[in-house]
């Protein structure tokens, strides 16, 4: 009887084992990707690569992706020869990618775009508009005056000696947005790129005569944060949690894909500075194997329609990201109405402002 027993055992034991080997495909489709890539990224595309959806359309198209982070400006000091392919925030840091890693001249392409934005408490931002450095056009989307927000900060101006701010007692201390490091980071230098533009008669800075005008503005925008960060992840996080500074230079991508994935933004104003750099990330492939990866981002349908869902605009697709995100409109300027897009001075001019600016 024992024997006959270990008989049934046996074959009920196989049975599930056939059962399983039978049906988990259906339930876990097997992969149709056949090339494995590395890449380096911006720390704000990672929700984008990790996302199953974009996991599976990729697969799709025969990829698998696996990234690692970095500063967008710190990215030519890794050893490329790791990676297939490097994705900095913009086009700026993808020359010096290409050249450190002896591509110069790859066909890089530019999937998708987003421009900066300050992200503001609410209280924040009513007293900022009360003194004329900001304009609300609603309850949570506004514009960020930077002529006057520069003024303020180049005399130091603290929360304290703005009237109204008596109200608010978190509001203490100089008066400046948290940026990430401008020598490593993309966000933190192109914010200088803008920030130099105003400060410069509303010209980009082209020479030394340019560094030295606007390098003490510079010096005051960042040395007042303290330690700074590599990039816009930490701080963005730090302000949903509800902890942070009371203005952070973020990605729009960010805010829009927080709103897009239904998490609550708490009292978020999105401040847009009146004048700007529009960040084109930008895909450079290191190796024959990611040569074609940029392309597929930047023109297929599924992967477009999962980079807005992730906040990014892409190229030419106004129209995509306006009808996806207007449901939240109340937070977002699709059409960028009002906003002054300006150059970024060359590498060279921008990273001596960066280092000036570090002190």
């Amino acid at each position: 009887m024992r024997r006959i027993l270990g008989i049934v055992l046996g074959l009920l034991l196989i049975g599930g084992v056939l059962y399983v080997v039978a049906f988990q495909g259906q339930d876990h489709p097997e992969t149709t990707a056949t090339k494995t890539v590395r890449g380096v990224i911006g720390s704000e595309k990672s929700e984008f690569f990790r996302d199953p959806d974009v996991v599976k359309a990729l697969a799709d198209k025969g990829y698998t992706v696996k990234t690692e982070t970095s500063g967008s400006w710190a990215m030519d000091q890794l050893a490329l020869k790791e990676f297939d392919f490097a994705f900095p925030s913009s086009s700026e840091p993808a020359k010096e990618v290409a050249a450190a890693a002896g591509v110069k001249g790859a066909q890089e392409t530019k999937p998708f775009y987003s421009p900066l934005v300050v992200i503001a408490r609410a209280n924040a931002a009513e007293v900022l508009a009360d003194n004329g450095l900001a304009r609300t056009t609603g309850k949570n989307l506004g514009t960020l005056l930077m002529g006057p927000f520069l003024k303020a900060a180049a005399e130091d101006r603290t929360w304290q000696q703005l009237p109204g701010s008596s109200a608010h007692t978190e509001l203490t201390g100089t008066l400046f947005i948290k940026t990430t490091d401008p020598a490593t980071s993309n966000s933190g230098a192109l914010f200088l790129a803008a920030a130099s533009n105003v400060a410069n008669a509303n010209s980009v800075v082209a020479d030394d005569a340019g560094i030295e005008r606007t390098a003490p503005l510079m010096r005051k925008l960042i040395s007042v944060q303290g330690a700074l960060e590599q990039s816009t992840d930490d701080p963005f996080r730090a302000f949903i949690s509800g902890s942070g500074e009371p203005l952070i230079l973020v990605y729009e991508s960010q805010v829009a894909s927080l709103l897009l994935q239904h998490q609550n933004p708490g009292d978020m104003v999105v401040l847009y500075p009146d004048t700007t750099v529009n960040t084109a990330h930008t895909f450079v492939p290191l190796t024959e194997q990611a040569k074609e990866l940029g392309t597929l981002l930047a023109t297929d349908p599924r992967l477009r329609e999962l980079a807005v869902q992730r906040g990014f605009r892409p190229q030419d697709g106004v129209p995509e990201f306006t009808a996806a995100t207007a449901p939240h409109a109340g937070y977002l300027n699709p059409g960028l109405t009002g906003i002054r897009q300006v150059g970024t001075p060359t590498v060279k001019i921008l990273m001596a402002l960066a280092q000036r600016a570090r002190g």
